[in-house]
């Protein structure tokens, strides 16, 4: 019998992988079922529950991808001297972590994903443990990010670098509730609003950068 290349098999599971990304998106997690998901990635039964035994098993890979590729991107802008600025690196990733991570998933329904994942995470303590580890994943990498911000001369001293980071991780969170619950927007305004707010500068602080 030939033997089955990696190739091949991580191909087969990216084909799985997006087609129930695509099932969940469009119609929600719940009312999703194996055999949608079968039939949207176009394989067996066999071929599918090779790789994955479940949804549960399905949504916790996404999530866990999701969270790999995001902190990939930014740990990658952390080590360019100076690192992009906050607007740009936050349009940056999501704009292709929301209009490129599934081909033939709207913006919104994507955005919508994401929401059930996080509201999956109260009764499912595996896909809690994993949000866990990505959130906090997250807060290093960003924690590292605002570090290189203030040594390159961006950031103000005052503010603990935790405190920032995650103010900007709930921005991001806050811009996929945005387009999950009310759809039509763009990365764009995104980076506007904060490109606006960096441009700030409070009366009567001659030295803001300190």
């Amino acid at each position: 019998m030939a033997r089955v290349s990696q190739e091949h098999l991580d191909a087969r599971r990216r084909q799985i992988l997006d087609g129930a990304a695509r099932c969940f998106a469009r119609n929600g997690f719940h009312a999703t079922s194996m055999q949608d998901v079968l039939a949207e990635a176009g394989l067996s039964a066999g071929a599918v529950y090779r790789y994955f035994r479940g949804k549960e098993e399905l949504i916790g890979a996404i999530a866990t991808e999701a969270f790999t590729s995001i902190r990939s991107a930014f740990e990658e802008a952390a080590r360019t001297t100076p690192p992009p600025a906050p607007d740009v690196l936050l349009g940056a990733v999501l704009r292709l972590f929301l209009e490129e991570r599934v081909e033939g998933a709207d913006k919104q329904a994507f955005a919508r994903l994401i929401i059930q994942v996080w509201t999956e995470t109260l009764r499912n303590e595996r896909l809690a443990a994993t949000l866990e580890e990505g959130y906090q994943g997250m807060r290093t990498v960003w924690t590292k990010l605002v570090t290189a911000y203030r040594e390159n001369g961006l950031l103000r001293a005052d503010v603990p670098s935790d405190h920032v980071a995650r103010t900007l991780i709930a921005t991001a969170q806050g811009f996929i509730a945005q387009q999950a619950l009310f759809g039509d927007v763009s990365v764009e305004v995104l980076q506007d609003g904060l490109r606006g707010l960096m441009s700030m500068s409070v009366p009567g602080d001659a030295d803001p950068i300190r």
